[in-house]
């Protein structure tokens, strides 16, 4: 598939290649929004204990985030509208799986194989896109778009799995399956076949290794609560060998899975760490803030999606725009103001007790949290690819979205810890103290955000006097 021209008209081929990327990222966020409303009703019926229902979350997580980086160059490498389609089909009858599921052990399992193919099609989707419309304004845009469609899904899924909890959690994996066979479909017919395999070779041994040092660091994280120090820190010195190792052959390898270099890119290295703040900080809020809501107050499925409901419809609605925001004042900018507002989402939920109040905490913390993802989500992406060459951008793809993987997956792990720790003798305190986690990470992403800009000479221009900051 060609890049578009700088023709802002697009046709009837682009507008509907678009439009099944969009699908798939809105059914991805559907699913990861139902499924986190469900958590409480799927503990009780099937008699998880809070630190094995973490696993619905990590072991989706766990395939999502070890297989990102091979998914990424499998679609550069094999075509990625192949990779996309084969993901997308598996993906579908991974969540017919686990809605079949009566034992938590399955439905773990269910949700890594999910995991595993959305590995692949979101490097593939996101690529198709940066490598179909022009850098720019074009590409700006379709990203824009593409993220407000995984805010809709995130928005529409919070309601339906209100609603469809209620009748019973199990319809929250099932909802999913229409929706993937409908865009399997169109898939096949609308994305062009021009884009097939790539040039290189097969880095065999750096996939096996990137792959299993991705797993066991992902597995070693979530594990550290149950397993001790002393478990932990041998795996912790795998994980390190097997990074070791992988770079090692990265540089002598003819063609590399990682061309290390592309890592010299300041910009893309700030998005991706950025991801990890965003992303992860949020999975381990989102996790605390549904045992808040449902096992203390004993709100329902339906009470509780309606006040997430806010944050996403701010993204949704926000996200079209992002792409004329970011052409305008730079990623760089919005990243840092989106920053400032997930800072100071998590401070309002810090006043949690038994009787919050919703226009004084809920309401502001949750329009905070989605002003924060609608000005950073996009920028990021778009920050991440802009000036990666074509034949790189799913490589670029999977790193982004390894980095919000791999961030959801430690993040939460440390917050589920401090949670279980302190539950039984102060709830509210460990909720509190959970919440702590989540908003200092957002302060290291607003640390990290805010040296991505730098101060201009004031007499460099006497043409911007004004323009005293430039994204780097």
């Amino acid at each position: 598939m060609t890049s578009s021209t700088k023709d802002e008209r697009w046709g009837a081929p682009l507008w509907g290649a678009l439009s099944v990327l969009c699908a798939v990222v809105f059914l991805d966020a559907l699913d990861v929004s139902m499924v986190g409303v469900a958590l409480p009703s799927i503990q009780a019926d099937l008699g998880m204990s809070t630190a094995a229902l973490q696993w619905v979350v990590s072991g989706y997580v766990l395939g999502y985030g070890g297989l990102l980086l091979l998914g990424g160059r499998t679609a550069d490498l094999l075509g990625r509208r192949r990779v996309f389609l084969i993901a997308l089909a598996v993906f579908a009858v991974a969540s017919l799986l686990g809605g079949l599921m009566s034992d938590g052990a399955l439905l773990i399992a269910a949700r890594f194989v999910k995991g595993m193919s959305a590995a692949f099609t979101a490097p593939a989707a996101l690529s198709i896109i940066t490598t179909t419309f022009a850098e720019g304004p074009a590409r700006n845009r379709a990203l824009s778009i593409f993220t407000a469609c995984g805010a809709s899904g995130f928005s529409l899924g919070l309601v339906l799995s209100g609603v469809l909890t209620e009748l019973g959690w199990r319809w929250t994996f099932l909802m999913p399956v229409p929706v993937a066979i409908i865009a399997l479909i169109a898939g096949a017919r609308l994305l062009p076949r021009s884009d097939e395999r790539g040039e290189g070779g097969h880095d065999i041994l750096g996939a096996i290794t990137i792959t299993a040092a991705m797993l066991l660091l992902v597995f070693t994280v979530v594990q550290a609560p149950d397993v001790g120090i002393v478990r932990t820190a041998l795996s912790a010195v795998v994980v390190a060998a097997l990074f070791g190792l992988f770079v090692w052959l990265e540089r002598r390898v003819k063609h590399p899975l990682v061309r290390l270099g592309i890592l010299r890119s300041a910009p893309l290295v700030r998005a991706n760490v950025g991801l990890v703040i965003l992303f992860g900080s949020y999975v381990g809020f989102q996790f605390v803030a549904m045992q808040y809501f449902q096992n203390l107050l004993g709100w329902s499925a339906l009470q509780t999606a309606l006040a997430f409901l806010p944050a996403g419809l701010l993204v949704a609605v926000s996200s079209t725009k992002m792409g004329d925001l970011a052409d305008r004042f730079g990623t760089g900018r919005l990243i840092v103001l989106g920053s400032i507002a997930l800072l100071a989402g998590y401070a309002m939920f810090l006043r949690v007790d038994e009787h919050p109040s919703l226009a004084g905490m809920v309401l502001p913390g949750m329009v905070l949290l989605g002003i924060a993802f609608g000005l950073s989500f996009p920028s990021l992406n778009i920050q991440a690819t802009n000036g990666v060459s074509d034949d790189e951008q799913g490589l670029a793809s999977g790193l982004l979205n390894t980095s919000g993987q791999v961030g959801g997956a430690v993040v939460l792990a440390i917050v589920t810890a401090v949670l279980t720790s302190g539950s039984a003798s102060d709830p509210i305190g460990a909720f509190r103290a959970a919440i702590v986690v989540s908003a200092l990470f957002a302060l290291v992403g607003l640390v990290v955000a805010a040296s991505g800009l730098r101060f201009r000479s004031r007499t460099a221009t006497a043409a911007e006097p004004e323009r005293v900051l430039e994204t780097v």
